[in-house]
């Protein structure tokens, strides 16, 4: 049965993230991941996560100021860049975290290419002693135009050019669906260096049962090539997130 992970970015978020952790054990999820959740105390979260019995996959870097939307592709940025790493990294492992998403930033150019790759390199290393999986992740340019890292052909590009073992590819089928298309073809190609699976229904990234993917077929795909951890549900809901999840019984049969 295919396994999901609840993205509490998207999810429950009138609730403290301690909560939404309990909410996420109580609905069924089989794990938990996150945006930024440095507001709430490493320790409280671990506690949470222990009470639950359930791991965070992944946190993101920060953002920024606003606009930015990350640091790590921006030229002159490289200390700030690094210093969000630090504490994604210091965050991740006191609570069991396994993954780091490095967030680029709006940007482009060769020099932006440049120091992304040079601290994703540190982020690499850093993370490697850890036993943390450092992921970056297109962002379609309908939703984000302007990010520095805009398709699954770049990401590839960029993992192979730093070559640490670490660094991974975030497949969020919902991005790759509204800029890429060919989900299952594009997933069997890049298998190798996927780090991490998200989901959301395209066009509006609403619920995974509404839309115009074909997620039980999708997800057939991907745990028939014995992907076996699980999915990360990042989608909106359009009312309270309890009301949505009717379709996580039928997803998960694949």
């Amino acid at each position: 049965m295919t396994q999901f992970s609840a993205n509490l970015g998207f999810l429950w978020q009138e609730l403290s993230l301690p909560d939404a952790i309990r909410a996420a054990k109580a609905a069924g999820f089989d794990a938990v991941e996150c945006h930024w959740p440095y507001d709430t105390p490493a320790e409280v979260t671990k506690a949470a996560l222990a009470e639950t019995g359930l791991r965070m996959l992944g946190i993101n870097t920060v953002r920024g100021a606003a606009g930015e939307n990350g640091l790590s592709a921006l030229p002159g940025r490289a200390a700030d860049a690094r210093a969000a790493i630090d504490q994604a990294l210091a965050y991740a492992a006191q609570i069991g975290a396994g993954a780091v998403h490095v967030m680029a930033g709006f940007s482009a150019g060769e020099e932006a290419r440049k120091i992304f790759c040079e601290n994703l390199a540190y982020a690499a290393s850093a993370a490697a002693p850890l036993g943390i999986t450092i992921l970056i992740e297109p962002l379609n340019r309908h939703d984000a135009p302007g990010y520095f890292l805009q398709t699954t052909d770049q990401a590839a590009a960029i993992i192979a050019e730093v070559g640490a073992p670490n660094l991974k590819l975030m497949f969020d089928c919902y991005h790759i669906g509204r800029t890429e298309g060919d989900i299952t073809t594009r997933f069997a190609a890049l298998r190798g260096i996927v780090g991490h699976v998200q989901f959301a229904g395209v066009p509006t990234r609403g619920r995974p049962d509404q839309g115009e993917l074909n997620y039980a077929m999708i997800f057939a795909q991907i745990t028939g090539s014995g992907w076996s951890a699980p999915l990360g549900a990042e989608y909106k809901p359009d009312g309270p997130t309890g009301d949505s999840l009717g379709w996580m019984q039928a997803l998960s049969q694949g």
